[in-house]
Parts: C-alpha cells; structure tokens; sequence
C-alpha cells in the first residue's frame, strides 16, 4: 500500500481531469469550485486504500473514490446553506459566491453526477455501490435532520449525540471504506467488517473534531476555534460536561443561553467548564475508545498484517491530529 501523500496527490490528478467546462455555467462552475476548495479528501483516499488493502488496484477505484467526494461536497454545499455559512474552508460558500439558488440546483446536480460515477462499473458491482450509496446517502441526511432537531431541544442524550454523528459523519466513512472493497471484490464478510472500521473510525473522527473545536490551535485547526461554543451547538463537551459538571451545568446553560457576554469571553469561560467537569479528558477518552474498536475489527480481516498495520497507522494520525 502506499504513502497517504501518494493516493492524495493521484487522487487530486484524477479530479483535475473531473473538471467540468458545461453549460450553462452557473450551474458548473459552482461545482468546479467547491470541488476544488481544497480538504483532506479523507473519504476518496480510504476508498483508494481499502482497494489495495484487499489485492484490488487504486486506479480501479478512483470513480467510487470520486463519487464519495463529489457527494460529500453536495452535502457541504446545501449544509452551508442551511446554516447559513458565509465561509467554507476560509473561502467564499457557494450559495453566498452565486445565490441561493444556484446553490440548491448546484448540489442537485453534484448529487445525480455521484451516481453517475457508478455506471463505469460491471453490472454487480454498480448494484453493489449504488445500493451501498443510497442507503448511506438517506443515513447521511438523516443525521441531518437529528443536528437540526437538536438545535431546539433541551433534553439530547449522549446516546442520540453519538447517533448523529454516526449518520451525518461516520457511515460516509464506512461506505467509503466499503466500497473499495466492493471494487476489489473481496468477500461480503470483509465488505461488511471494512465497513465496521470505517463506521467507529468516524465517530473517533467527529469526537476529536469536537474537541479541537475547542482546543485546537487557531493556526492549523482551518476553521474558527471555539465555533461550536459560539453557535451553541450541544457537542460531546456539552452533554458529558452536563452529565459530570454538576456545579457547573447551571453555568454552563447560563453561558451558552446568554447574548450580552461577548465571544471571546464566551468560549474561554465555556472551555474552563469543559476542563474543570472533565468533559474535555472524557471526550479525548472517547476518541480512543472508538480508536481501539475500530483497530479491533482489523484482526478479523482478511487481509496481510503489513496493510492492517497501514490502517492501524492512519487510524492513529487521525487521533493524534491536531487539524
């Protein structure tokens, strides 16, 4: 298998080569844009490695990598919307660079262009992705409509917190994963467990993206540190501060609820009731948690130990990260 450098770099050529010169070109040219916004194309580079991982050649996966990166950027593009993001990536959002409109039909069109990528594979395995893909594609929108849900409720449990996180993140890493091995062909037993990995490998994924939210360093975290607080979203810190803090959940929801004290002073008094309530030490616990079940899967795969050591290797980066 190769370096994580060497599948980014043939996997950005080939999305070079996706680039879209159609008319009409407000409906292109957004898509070329956000497509080329940069991010850690996580996503296409599992589904790359997973192909090798299971004797398949990368280069036969690249239109499955492909289709899960265009899909990811649809959803990016109308979650902007919904939010009502002015950046992305310290860039310009789509619907804010053109219109609201031309957002919504933009996404539209990456959606269909995902599925497309499909129809350059023999008839079962186009089955087998498409399949995978819808189901994934409604989870993802389900989880969706749980962040949504979340923002009005008082009552969110940990349990439903990790839930949402599973469906908006972490099943598009597993389908990621799983359809490399779909394209390598390898047995539906070792399709499903890849999948296993990829799935707690998500959640450990979304759980440190909470925390570097927080704790991050502004200058390599690439979005606003403190964000989350900010916009009081209920993360992993919240609710388990909640579950711990006990003096300090009073504080906390007065905090988050309060409009007169400004931002800066906001997320520093916020992160302090993370820390002091153990919040901040119970969601690092976490992230190694689902680590080390995801790395737990890996022993029943069938596949050499030299490739489960380059998925336990990524596994680790991702929990060491520190962006």
């Amino acid at each position: 298998m190769q370096h994580i450098e060497q599948y980014q770099e043939v996997f950005l050529n080939y999305l070079k080569s996706f680039t879209l010169n159609k008319e009409p070109k407000n409906l292109y040219s957004p898509i070329n844009y956000i497509l080329q916004l940069g991010g850690k194309r996580l996503r296409p580079i599992l589904t790359l490695m997973t192909a090798e991982a299971f004797g398949g050649e990368a280069e036969d996966a690249m239109d499955a990598a492909l289709s899960i990166e265009v899909f990811h950027n649809f959803s990016l593009v109308h979650d902007d919307i919904m939010d009502a993001a002015p950046l992305r990536r310290g860039k310009t959002t789509v619907h804010e660079k053109w219109n609201l409109n031309t957002g919504i039909l933009s996404g539209d069109a990456m959606l269909i262009m995902a599925y497309q990528l499909f129809e350059n594979y023999e008839p079962e395995i186009f089955q087998a992705l498409a399949k995978l893909f819808s189901k994934t594609a409604l989870e993802v929108c389900e989880g969706q409509q749980y962040d949504i849900d979340f923002e009005t409720r008082d009552d969110v449990t940990i349990a439903e917190y990790l839930k949402m996180i599973e469906y908006k993140t972490a099943v598009l890493v597993g389908a990621a994963m799983k359809m490399g091995a779909i394209v390598a062909k390898s047995s539906h037993e070792d399709q499903n467990s890849i999948y296993e990995f990829g799935r707690l490998l998500g959640i450990a994924f979304q759980l440190q993206d909470d925390y570097l939210d927080a704790f991050g360093n502004p200058e390599t975290f690439g979005k606003q540190v403190g964000g989350d607080i900010i916009e009081n979203k209920k993360t992993y810190l919240y609710l388990k501060t909640i579950e711990l803090g006990a003096d300090d959940t009073l504080n906390l929801k007065t905090l988050m609820s309060n409009s007169d004290v400004n931002n800066e002073e906001k997320v520093e008094k916020v992160k302090h009731l993370f820390t002091n309530s153990g919040a901040a030490e119970a969601t690092q616990d976490a992230v190694k948690t689902y680590t080390n079940k995801a790395f737990k899967v890996l022993d029943n795969l069938n596949i050499t130990e030299d490739k489960k050591q380059s998925l336990r290797i990524f596994g680790q980066q991702l929990m060491n990260r520190r962006v």
